[in-house]
């Protein structure tokens, strides 16, 4: 099965082409901004280095998050178009969940994904549970624990400086084989469903602008 995989919710935007548990392409560019103009882009490129037609893909597998209000609505918005416009059928995976295929022998180590937030918050993936926390507020690992994730250095730091048994994996951003593979067992009913939609732990924030809203016309 072909898969196409993109992936713009945490510090970089990237596309990828994954055929029988195999890399074939990957276009990333790390930043967080212009994704929803670079996105397309890296997915066309990806696209003509495997030489696949679009037509071709079997699957689209995106992450929704937790992560960038902007970059998980960027890629989510141009998987949707990809998927509809080759009758694909779209599958979303979690960050949580593609770190965590990177990364599977830790041994007797709990995996804690650690994603950078707003206002020096941290969005917190413990086995599927997803929370916001502050660094003065992290909770207790209970047991040794393993950090994967763009915040994994500082909240291991933190939680060593509680008492924690802690260690930090090489695993900052979802790679495209990982968010294939998690992808492909969700499509084979392996793992729940998941619909491909944004998962906000935190609202966006909507500012008025200094003149307050308009009035409805008369």
């Amino acid at each position: 099965m072909r898969i196409l995989t993109v992936d713009s919710a945490i510090g970089q935007c990237a596309a990828g082409a994954v055929e029988a548990q195999q890399l074939v392409a990957e276009r990333r560019w790390t930043g967080d901004r212009d994704q929803a103009a670079l996105l397309p882009r890296l997915v066309a490129e990806v696209l003509d280095d495997a030489g696949w037609w679009a037509e071709s893909l079997g699957l689209v597998a995106a992450t929704v998050g937790p992560g960038s209000f902007t970059g998980i609505r960027a890629g989510l918005s141009l998987a949707h178009g990809i998927a509809t416009a080759t009758c694909s059928p779209l599958i979303g995976v979690t960050v949580g969940e593609a770190l965590a295929e990177a990364v599977r022998d830790l041994g007797p180590r709990a995996l804690w994904v650690a994603i950078a937030s707003r206002k020096n918050r941290i969005f917190l993936d413990r086995n599927g549970r997803v929370s916001g926390e502050s660094l003065d507020g992290l909770p207790d690992p209970l047991g040794p624990v393993a950090v994967a994730g763009d915040a994994a250095e500082v909240v291991a730091a933190q939680l060593a400086a509680n008492g924690a048994d802690v260690a930090v994996v090489e695993a900052g951003v979802p790679e495209a084989l990982a968010i294939a593979a998690v992808a492909e067992r969700r499509f084979a009913g392996q793992l729940p469903p998941l619909p491909a939609q944004p998962l906000y732990v935190d609202q966006p924030e909507v500012r008025l602008p200094p003149s307050g809203l308009r009035p409805p016309p008369a």
